[in-house]
């Protein structure tokens, strides 16, 4: 399991990141992308199944999270969609992965699927859970939702104010342990589990990251510079050409999946989207079996 091995770290663009590597250095490159708040070990299981595969399996802290660190304390502490695009893309550089199986969910599955769009070249294939295609409308942010998915969404807006800020600072374990009951219902998670992945919310950028995010994401404040090239790109939103296996779990409290798939026209390549009984939204760590298979199916592809 992850927790039993040793963190690795290289320097990549603005971060140090730290990562857990398992399986063969030879073996498929495979990022495997956590999301908020959660943390690497969601992929304690798939990386025993995939490792023992033939996979090359990279799981990263994302920025804000755990070990990882920025290089400077110049940097803004932005948690915007671009941002977490480029630290995907220059953890490939810095590792040396031309292309690589991308799977992740909620923020990192947003990570993989702007680094598909945007620069297809480097992904064998996505594994996006949670949601399919993972990229934020910023444009259209402010118009309202159904009320039902208003609800779901308190926390955001709840981020938004500077009472949200000091409630996360200050009790960001009580949130998040809220956030995964209410997220993944049917799921029957124990205190060691928990408090595993919740060590890594005590990183110092955890709140800045994160508040900026959920800022960001609705124009309620301006991104980074550094990343404006990339948002203007995803402004447009990109088709995502790269095979995609999109799992979402048919109990998921945040953001429970839709009848229709209006977002399949996005996706113009081999596309298939599953639907996962009694799983909520920490898709990897609910239903890693299924998670790993999905992963597997995509490298035979290749």
């Amino acid at each position: 399991m992850l927790q039993e091995t040793l963190v690795k770290r290289v320097s990549a663009g603005v971060l140090d990141v730290g990562y857990y590597e398992t399986g063969p250095a030879d073996g498929m490159p495979t990022i495997l992308l956590h999301g908020f708040p959660y943390d690497g070990h969601a992929y304690d299981e798939v990386v025993t199944n995939l490792a023992g595969a033939g996979h090359r399996c990279i799981v990263p802290f994302l920025r804000g999270y755990g070990p990882t660190r920025f290089l400077s304390s110049e940097t803004r502490r932005s948690g915007e969609q671009a941002a977490l695009g480029a630290d995907l893309l220059a953890l490939l550089d810095s590792l040396g992965i031309e292309r690589a199986i991308l799977g992740g969910y909620d923020w990192g599955g947003r990570a993989g699927c702007i680094v598909a769009a945007l620069w297809p070249e480097r992904v064998v294939g996505l594994v996006s859970a949670g949601t399919g295609y993972n990229i934020q409308d910023i444009a259209g942010a402010a118009e309202p939702g159904p009320p039902d998915q208003e609800a779901r969404d308190w926390y955001q807006y709840y981020f938004h104010t500077e009472r949200g800020r000091k409630g996360l600072d200050e009790n960001r374990g009580e949130i998040s342990r809220f956030l995964w009951k209410t997220w993944s219902p049917s799921w029957s998670f124990d205190d060691a589990t928990f408090k595993r992945s919740a060590a890594a919310f005590d990183n110092p950028d955890f709140i800045d990251v994160v508040i900026h995010s959920y800022r960001h994401r609705y124009g309620v404040i301006g991104g980074d510079p550094a990343y404006a090239e990339i948002e203007e790109r995803l402004a447009r939103k990109p088709d995502i050409a790269a095979p995609t296996i999109v799992i979402l779990g048919a109990d998921d409290g945040v953001d429970p999946p839709q009848s229709n798939d209006d977002e399949a026209r996005k996706f113009i390549g081999f596309y298939h989207r599953r639907i996962l009984q009694g799983v909520g939204h920490n898709v990897p760590q609910e239903a890693p079996t299924s998670f790993a298979d999905a992963i597997r199916e995509l490298r035979e592809r290749d």
